[in-house]
């Protein structure tokens, strides 16, 4: 393929919080360009876009979703990304093969702050972007009032493009600030031409004058030109803001409704004369989109569909993409467009494009494809979240426990962000994830694509328990029933260890009072004891040491000698002054600057440590909260976080330590535990 191809090519990302607009957005793209002849609603849960059963039941976008659409000869490929910060693993694995992003907002300031993780991640990766103040026919705030808080969470000066006509409360045109030509909307073709509004000439005048010095900035020429007080030509401007779009360095902002298809033929008219061709993004990779040579390509997403099995969406980056290619040393079955569910089989995917893959059993999200079978610098991916929420998961058929594994397997394929594990100690499934959605859109594929309905309930905390005081403790066991009996006798010293320093056992026999044969069977005895100490949880931090004892030399046995250590044990660990530990997590939670104060009051609420708190270097306003928090108080802990930060608040967390638990948390925390246990 030519670069005159690729010129006609355009991989652009619909990106936003939730509620602003997107799948509606693509709707309405699909429909002004003639892709569609219908436009559906998310109300009416009959969109291209989230068309999955998970998504139409909560109407709202939880999987990245694709559509093509032709456009003035430009083939526009559209991946419409999760809103909900639960999902956001969907948005940045896709992002990675998008040359070009648009981010739909809502005109309203306070709501302005949720974009920034999205500007943050953009900015990054350096991948141009654009904005879309969508729905202004409910703005709250005035215009300039909206580009300012934008402003404060974009590193990229913006150049707005678009002034808005309003007439009373509602949005009804615009000015284009490139050619200042004003329009008045119309729902089913293009706006029509109306002459500049005399009362918002100076305001128009100065929106342009604002964005032609941002270009200037970038453009020596222009810079000349507007000190000379030359009007620079269209074309010039144009140019301009193509260059600068596609090298990434300023953020234009277009306006709109897109429930109403009003703007949306401006934001087109800019993907197709601005935005970048694939070339560009393929250079900025290391690539040079050449259609001959080895095929290079890249996984953004796994589905697992009911129809066609197991497909990859991949972005080619170099060479073809053939049916039948044999990629990563697997076999390719079926190359495809996407049109929400709609599949079109296709014989060849060309450089550039981004199409759907069957049958890469094996091949990750994230993955570098090579036809070569040779090995080859991995490209870029998006960085793993980390699981901050959790739910013990177990099919309401035991039958079906061998089915889980897979499942589970094929669920973490489809979404990275999910984990599981089976808890060592509580020997529970816990399913990972993002938030309570997020688990409960997992739990309902597990129903709808396995046949694995779950019952579900909070994971168990692992507490264990350790000693303050030492203690000799005597055990012996002795049976009679005919024949040979039973007979172990021992002598136990018990031993408080430092935190984290484990389990050891000794012994001191001398004299032979316990042969050697039998002193593991008493080890093992110790052990056993161990799992299940007085107040009921693992015991940690002890030394045994078996000091002395007898034995028979007919009754005797490594068996004998296991039970009499289980007695010794049982006797003498409730006189070691036993503690409950519990957990503490290190954690560092990010958020605005602005939220710090909050952030601080719900650690501390929680029974955690503040360890400090400091700027985060590259992201202007934000700060890191480092503290230690029990894990007994982890689980709400990132849904109330998001509540007090406007759902842009993080955190990552890793195991520290075992801690005491409070005494006045103590006997309710066991009577609780003994309730549970006696179910």
């Amino acid at each position: 393929m030519s670069k005159n191809s690729l010129e006609n090519i355009r991989n652009v990302a619909i990106v936003g919080p939730y509620s602003s607009g997107k799948t509606t957005l693509l709707e309405s793209i699909l429909f002004v360009s003639g892709a569609i002849t219908r436009k559906g609603s998310v109300k009416e849960k009959n969109t291209v876009g989230d068309s999955s059963p998970e998504a139409r039941d909560r109407s709202m976008s939880v999987e990245v979703s694709v559509a093509s659409t032709d456009y003035q000869d430009v083939r526009l490929t559209i991946l419409d990304c999760p809103g909900s910060v639960e999902f956001a693993q969907e948005t940045y694995n896709a992002l990675v093969g998008a040359g070009a992003a648009i981010i739909v907002c809502e005109p309203v300031v306070e709501r302005v702050l949720t974009l920034a993780p999205l500007f943050k991640f953009l900015d990054d990766w350096e991948i141009p972007h654009l904005v879309f103040i969508n729905k202004m026919d409910r703005s709250s705030s005035e215009y300039m009032d909206i580009l300012h808080a934008l402003k404060e969470v974009s590193s990229r000066p913006l150049v707005p493009q678009q002034y808005p006509i309003r007439k009373e409360d509602t949005c009804i045109g615009y000015i284009d600030l490139v050619t200042e030509q004003a329009y008045h909307y119309h729902q089913a073709h293009h706006a029509d031409p109306v002459p500049l509004p005399e009362h918002l000439a100076a305001e128009e005048k100065a929106a342009r004058t604002e964005m032609l010095e941002t270009l200037a900035d970038f453009d020596d020429h222009l810079l000349e030109e507007l000190i000379e007080e030359i009007d620079p030509p269209q074309e010039e401007i144009l140019q301009d803001l193509k260059q600068d779009l596609s090298a990434d360095l300023i953020v234009p902002v277009f306006l709109g409704i897109a429930e109403q298809n009003y703007g949306v033929r401006p934001l087109l008219d800019a993907l197709v004369k601005e935005a970048p061709d694939p070339h560009v993004t393929a250079e900025r990779r290391g690539f040079k989109s050449e259609a001959n040579g080895d095929t290079v390509a890249q996984v953004l997403k796994t589905f697992y569909t009911p129809q066609g099995g197991r497909l990859s969406l991949v972005r080619v980056w170099q060479g073809q993409l053939n049916d039948g290619i044999t990629l990563n040393g697997v076999r390719v079955g079926g190359v495809y467009h996407l049109m929400g569910q709609q599949q079109e089989s296709i014989q060849t995917a060309n450089v550039g494009e981004i199409v759907a893959v069957g049958r890469l059993e094996g091949i990750q999200t994230g993955e570098t494809l090579t036809s070569s079978g040779q090995k080859i610098q991995e490209l870029p991916k998006a960085d793993q979240m980390l699981p901050v929420y959790a739910m013990a998961i177990a099919p309401e058929n035991r039958q079906d426990e061998v089915k889980l594994s897979n499942a589970l397997t094929k669920l973490l394929e489809e979404d990275p962000s999910l984990y599981w594990e089976q808890h060592g100690d509580t020997h529970e499934v816990i399913l990972w994830g993002q938030g309570e959605i997020h688990l409960q859109v997992s739990l309902d594929r597990l129903r709808r694509k396995y046949n694995l309905p779950m019952n579900t309930h909070l994971p168990q905390i692992p507490y264990k328990e350790t000693i303050r005081q030492s203690v000799v403790s005597h055990g012996r066991y002795k049976h009679q029933s005919g024949g040979h009996g039973a007979f172990g006798d021992v002598y136990l010293e018990i031993k408080p260890l430092s935190r984290g320093e484990g389990f050891y056992f000794h012994e001191t026999i001398v004299g032979g009072v316990v042969p050697k044969q039998y002193i593991p069977g008493v080890e093992m005895g110790v052990k056993e004891y161990l799992e299940h100490g007085p107040l009921g949880f693992p015991v940690v931090d002890v030394d045994i040491t078996l000091k002395d004892g007898s034995h028979h030399s007919v009754d005797s046995s490594e068996q004998a000698f296991k039970q009499a250590a289980r007695i010794a044990m049982n006797e003498g660990m409730p006189k070691c002054n036993p503690v409950l530990l519990e957990p503490i997590l290190s954690i560092n939670v990010s958020a605005p600057s602005e939220f710090t104060s909050k952030v601080l009051q719900l650690i501390t609420g929680r029974r955690g440590q503040i360890l400090g708190y400091e700027g985060i270097s590259g992201w202007k306003g934000w700060d890191r909260v480092s503290a230690y928090l029990p894990q007994a108080e982890m689980h709400n802990f990132i849904i109330e976080l998001r509540s007090l930060t406007l759902g842009v608040g993080s955190f990552q967390w890793e195991y520290a330590h075992l801690q005491e638990v409070p005494e006045k948390l103590l006997q309710n925390l066991l009577t609780t535990t003994a309730g549970n246990n006696n179910k």
